[in-house]
Parts: structure tokens; sequence; C-alpha cells
């Protein structure tokens, strides 16, 4: 086993909760693209309201695997199903433990019989990397990791641009880019359109309810496809707003995913090799936990499919990792239901509390509601109490001006409705922990209301089904 390696770390540390709690990581960033372009109020408001840009091309690991094998490989891995998977789509990609718990999830794309291209965060990525390194597959894995946090201005290259539009106008400007009208392209699959004179890739796809599509290409044509997708929107009359990375990932409150559950990957024998695998310096051993739930068992961090609103991707029908776990908590969950994801809606009047403590000199004060986004680790976790018994966790917070409200994603016990009040505990216990990404603080109790997920209207009525709309509790 390498000293430099998780499991070393945890070794030397014992337990992996203090360390992750206390890690000198600071804030998760989304690099390279401008904090704002405008406002991030307007930026938020435009992907209702008219239309946006995303610009994706540096915050996201893309992977690439190809081989004879490819597929074979990366189903052994996934809760999904290959049967239906043909050429020019797209899935959510969610690999699970042996335990049967989620390691992390990304978007796949199969370009060929034998090529798929994963986009997402490195949890995911690093356990791809690590399998494959074992051998078993006729595969060839290329990675392109995300770009650095804080680059200090040295130039950063990519593999691929990013970019998606969306908004109720973003139709208009497809059509313009396009020279005409695009292919009807089906939720979550792939068509060909002119850019620029050039032939690229679209994915039908959308991040807060409205129309997108997700375009991709090689990186050196990523300014000439820009200039060319901001010249077909003045054309077509629409307002097009860059959204810079302050608004980009509040979107996700919107529509309810979750994005950054810890990977449970840091228990069980089984798992091991892969720790000895992972650097000291790997997101898995660098990653922070905060908030105010504390538990000195990892596996309480963990969470399943179920949970998250994978359920409906689990598919039986292949052999892969945690499958047999996942036949048992499918039987147990039928005898007594698991947490379900929701939307957690703050009460406005406790939010400004917590925000006018600040002001008090010379008095303690609650920890900061940064805006529009207010997430200090990269894994979060606050208590949701129903008096004085725990019955959820809020997961990823941040304010939408089109809602104009704060908002979480989180779990909650099968037995908690829509429309329940509870209370968030907002803040970590002792005044903190050893994390450079807040400050000292005292608690607060916020009262939440239970809603649902997508929380806006827009998608929970456009999206095509999915986890989005499905939820298996």
């Amino acid at each position: 086993m390498s000293k430099s390696s998780l499991e070393a770390v945890i070794k030397e540390k014992g337990n992996i909760v203090r360390v992750l709690r206390d890690s000198k990581l600071g804030i998760y960033v989304y690099p390279v693209v401008a904090a704002e372009f405008s406002n991030w109020r307007d930026e938020q408001r435009a992907w209702r309201d008219s239309a946006v840009l995303f610009d994706q091309s540096h915050h996201m690991d893309e992977l690439i695997v190809e081989g004879p094998d490819a597929a074979r490989f990366l189903e052994s891995l996934a809760i999904n199903s290959f049967a239906n998977f043909g050429l020019n789509r797209a899935k959510h990609f969610v690999p699970v433990s042996p335990e049967g718990y989620v390691i992390g999830d990304m978007i796949i794309f199969r370009e060929r019989e034998d090529k798929f291209i994963l986009v997402g965060r490195a949890p995911t990525a690093n356990w791809l990397k690590y399998n494959a390194s074992l051998g078993k597959y006729d595969i060839k894995v290329t990675h392109d990791p995300r770009s650095p946090s804080r680059p200090d201005g040295k130039e950063v290259k990519r593999v691929h641009y990013r970019f998606q539009i969306q908004g109720p106008d973003a139709p208009k400007i497809f059509e313009k880019m396009n020279g005409g009208p695009i292919p009807e392209i089906k939720f979550f699959h792939v068509e060909w359109i002119n850019v620029a004179g050039r032939k690229v890739q679209a994915l039908r796809h959308g991040m807060a309810g409205a129309p997108g599509l997700e375009i991709w290409g090689p990186y050196a044509e990523k300014d000439e496809i820009r200039a060319a997708i901001f010249k077909a929107a003045e054309e077509a009359g629409v307002a097009l707003w860059p959204v810079g990375s302050r608004a980009y990932a509040t979107n996700t409150l919107e529509s309810g995913w979750i994005p950054s559950p810890l990977p449970a990957i840091y228990t069980g024998d089984e798992l091991k090799p892969y720790r000895e695998w992972l650097g000291a310096d790997s997101y898995e051993a660098t990653g922070s936990i905060g908030g105010s739930y504390v538990s000195d068992d990892i596996r309480d961090y963990y969470l399943s499919p179920y949970e998250l609103g994978y359920g409906i991707y689990i598919k039986f029908d292949h052999d892969f990792v945690g499958r047999a776990a996942l036949e048992k908590m499918k039987a147990e969950k039928e005898k007594k239901p698991q947490r379900k994801k929701v939307t957690f809606e703050w009460n406005a009047e406790d939010v400004m509390k917590v925000v006018a403590s600040a002001f008090v000199p010379g008095q303690p004060h609650a920890k900061w509601i940064d805006f529009p986004l207010s997430n200090y680790a990269s894994s979060s976790f606050d208590k949701v109490m129903h008096g004085d018994k725990l019955v959820g966790l809020s997961m990823f917070n941040g304010y939408s001006y089109n809602e104009r409200c704060m908002l979480s994603l989180g779990v909650v016990d099968a037995d908690i409705k829509e429309g329940d009040v509870l209370t968030l505990i907002w803040g970590e216990p002792d005044g903190g922990t050893g994390k450079t990404s807040t400050e000292k603080h005292i608690q607060a109790e916020i009262r939440v209301r239970v809603s649902p997920t997508p929380y806006a209207s827009e998608a929970r009525e456009n999206y095509a089904e999915s986890w989005r709309t499905k939820q298996h509790g």
C-alpha cells in the first residue's frame, strides 16, 4: 500500500469523517468561466424568460472509453441497462458500490458501437479508470480532467468545448444556427446540426425545464462556435444571456438533481484495493463534508439510488457491481419504504434573521448564507428535524431569483408529506470545523416546507419521464 493513498490516510487518521469535515479544500469552484456576465439574477431569470448559454467546457471530467469490450466494461459498472442503448443516445450513468450505494454519476454518450464519452464529476471517472486498470477488458481509456480551479493565468485547454443553449426562445436560435428547422430530437437523443458551416453533435437536454440542446466539438473551435451562436441569436431577434459560474450551478435547484453525493467507497474489504489505488490527493481523499449533521460512521452519509430518485434506472438484466445488494435493497424497500428526494423551500423570515445576525457587532452570528449558491463543502448534510426527531437531510442549497426564495435539495423519511413544515438546522456544531470555507458561527433554525422535485413547474411538466419526473421511493 502506498503511503500516498486514500487507504493510507484512513489507516493513519482513523475516522475518515473527521478528515473530510476538517478538509482545507475550500469551496467547490466552477473554473475558468466568468463569475457573472451581467448579473446572476438576470442570468437566472433568462432561462425562464428568453434564452441562455451555459459554458460547460471546464467544470467536468471527461472520459473516453473505446475498444471491443467498451460496452461490456461500462455495463458491468452501471445500474443502467445497455439493452436499448443505441448509437446517438445518452444516458444518466450511475455506478454503485458492492453494498449498493451511489459512487457518483456521469452523462454517457454512445458515439460508436465501441466508443463512449462520459462527462461529470471525478468520483465516477476515478472508479472507471481504476476498473479499467485491472486489465480484464480490451479497452482504451482517455481521461481529460476538469480544468484547474485556479489556473492563475495559465492557458487552459480541453479536448472538447461543451455548450448548452436553453430557454423558451432557444428553438429560434437553433433554427438560425442550423440554417433551417432542426430535426425533431427526442429527449436524451443526439443528432447532427449545422453551426458555422460545421456539423456539430447536439443532445436534446434541459437543466431547468425549458427546451435545450447541448452541443460539443473540438476545443480549438470553441470561440468560433460561440460567436456563431450569438450571431444566430441576434439574427433571430432573441436576447441570449451568457450565464456565469455564480448562477450556473443554481439551475439544479429548480430541476432537482443533487450533484455531489458522497462517493460510497470508504468502507468494505472489496473496495480496499480501490482505496489503495486512489491517491492521497484525490477528490475522495481531499473532498469535504459539511453541515449540521454529524455521524462518526461514514456509512451514514451514503445514499442509495432509490433515495436519489434513480430507481427508474435500475435494471437487473445484466451483472454489475452492487447488483445483489440492490436486489436485497429493493425487497426491503417494498416492506419498508426508503427516504425520498424532495425540495425544501426555506422560510424567508428565518433566512433574513440568519443574514441579519451578521450585522450585529460583537455578537456571535449564524453561518453566512451566500447568494446565489450557499454550499460550503463538496458534500453537504444539514439536519432536517420534525420536533426532536431527525427526518431528513438537506444537501444542496441556493437562492432562486425566479422563485424569489431559498431552496435546497435533499431527502426525507417516507412518511413525510409534501407541504409539511420542518426545521433545518443551519450551521455546524461547536462553532464549525477546521474547514477554511466557512467562518466561526452559531447554529440557527430555519423553517422549511417540503416541496416537489423538480420545484419548477416548467421542469415537472416538460421533462420526459425520468428521475426528475418519476419518483421511486
